[in-house]
């Protein structure tokens, strides 16, 4: 297991040089702000609070928008083989968009990503119960989790495309034990990575999960699926699950529709599989993050994304409950739109002890990192 433990007024187009608001602040840089590779503008505001979007261009290709509100991911532009930019993720133009609370779309998810059955868990001999919001089980920590709150960021370079944004969930937040300190940062690569570090600590006995929950779609296309968009991950075992809860240990992906060690179209086998993919891989966590442990390519445009990471699980999302109810950006979106690889640990893990931990203790410190290469393969 590759898991380390170790000690009012908002101006548009604001630039790192200058001063912000609502809980964001800025290095100041005496350099021309129009050069500044982050610039912010405002986004409106939640709960008496500003949003701002944090705007990253590499000038290599990528363009990305974050906001402190969940510290989604709202927009990622990428050039196909023809060299036209356009969209690689589900998202939307406004802020209502998000708070109309959409599937998570682009979100940070804490304080524990996926779900815990019956939203129950023992530690230490306390048992806590959590909000039920996914059926008969808690989802991606909660009614308000951390894709719901406000994150505090600061652009720690002004000559680079980062990020470093900052939460305490308190003790008892959503029935979770202890303050919990978070850190994420987001640093945007000239090779056209996106590079996740995922920092936590807590004052008490706690479980700690975090993710990213963007859903890609590489066509650029929303009228197209990803069901044609080629897959390899590489997990010699998944978990299968009831009510969406492992069973037991993960069990090998030979003979099975879950099967992605070579590239494979996602839709070629999803009919075998009740109800789409919405499973985790066991990744093969030897190789660390040398490795990549998933790859997404569509032939149409081009593009091809490399994920790497230090976590123990993929959560694979096909997108299975996009019913068209939900418009983002002009465009109904409908089953297989969109799917999530959520870099992180495996379902449930603070009920079965054979799981890798997720339990974070005073003194321990989490980190975690994912990273999402984009390239061209003509």
């Amino acid at each position: 297991m590759n898991r380390k433990w170790s000690f009012g007024f908002c101006v548009l187009a604001l630039t790192v040089g200058l001063a912000s608001c609502g809980g964001t602040s800025h290095r100041k840089d005496n350099k021309d702000s129009s050069k500044a590779a982050v610039k912010v503008t405002s986004w409106g505001s939640y709960e008496g609070n500003p949003v701002n979007l944090y705007h990253l261009d590499n000038g290599h290709g990528t363009q990305m928008a974050i906001s402190n509100y969940g510290g989604t991911i709202t927009s990622w532009k990428f050039p196909d083989k023809n060299a036209d930019t356009a969209e690689i993720i589900v998202g939307f133009d406004s802020l209502s968009g998000y708070l109309a609370h959409p599937p998570y779309f682009g979100a940070l998810i804490g304080r524990y990503a996926n779900r815990i059955a019956k939203g129950r868990f023992t530690l230490d001999g306390k048992t806590y119960q959590l909000a039920v919001n996914d059926g008969n089980n808690h989802l991606h920590g909660g009614i308000k989790g951390f894709d719901k709150v406000l994150w505090k960021v600061e652009v720690p370079d002004s000559s680079k495309t980062a990020l470093v944004l900052h939460y305490t969930a308190k003790d008892g937040e959503e029935g979770y034990p202890g303050n919990l300190e978070v850190t994420v940062r987001y640093d945007l690569t000239q090779d056209n990575k996106l590079h996740i570090t995922y920092d936590a600590t807590t004052d008490k006995p706690t479980p700690v999960n975090l993710t990213n929950h963007s859903y890609f779609n590489l066509s650029g296309n929303l009228t197209r699926t990803i069901l044609d968009e080629q897959l390899t991950i590489n997990a010699p075992n998944y978990s299968p699950v009831v009510d969406q809860i492992p069973i037991g240990m993960p069990v090998s992906v030979k003979g099975t529709p879950f099967d992605f060690t070579t590239a494979t179209a996602i839709g070629d086998r999803i009919d075998k599989v009740p109800g789409g993919y919405d499973h985790n891989w066991a990744l093969d966590t030897t190789h660390g993050a040398d490795r990549p442990v998933a790859t997404i390519y569509d032939s149409i445009s081009g593009r091809q994304m490399d994920i790497y990471t230090t976590q123990p699980g993929l959560q694979f999302y096909s997108g299975n409950f996009l019913d068209g109810s939900i418009t983002a950006r002009g465009h109904k979106v409908v089953k297989y739109d969109g799917m999530a690889l959520e870099t992180q640990h495996f379902p449930d893990s603070p009920n079965e002890p054979k799981f890798p931990n997720t339990i974070l203790r005073p003194g321990e410190h989490y980190h975690e990192e994912t990273t999402y290469a984009l390239s061209i393969k003509k």
